[in-house]
């Protein structure tokens, strides 16, 4: 078996339910916060996601199912990654990376205006 036997007397949530619902937050990078009910709490989908992946049990079940469908049909794992599925940190929109920032703009004044005392 891929998945871990609960250790614990309690009847946890369905493991195929809370698999699909992390499946679903990877497909659409959401936030766990919008993952659908009907998953489960999104607290125990992301408590299992962590324990799976520091526990390798995603990894292997990854391995298992790769190695299943190359034997079914030789897949090309090749995957093409659309521009609206990568997305870009807000800081990176094209500044040369140590350039100079532009300093406070100075405030027009009239002619009429004097500076107040003490400037």
């Amino acid at each position: 078996m891929l998945l871990p036997e609960s250790l614990r007397g309690r009847k946890r949530l369905d493991d195929r339910s809370v698999l699909n619902g992390i499946v679903w937050w990877f497909r659409t990078g959401t936030a766990w916060r919008d993952v659908s009910e009907r998953f489960g709490r999104r607290a125990t989908l992301h408590t299992r996601f962590r324990r799976r992946a520091a526990d390798g049990a995603l990894d292997r079940m990854l391995r298992a199912a790769q190695t299943k469908a190359n034997a079914a049909s030789g897949l090309d794992w090749l995957v093409p990654v659309a521009s609206t599925t990568s997305r870009a940190h807000r800081h990176a929109a094209g500044a040369q990376r140590g350039a100079p920032r532009p300093g406070p703009r100075p405030v027009p004044r009239r002619p009429d205006q004097q500076d107040p005392p003490g400037r």
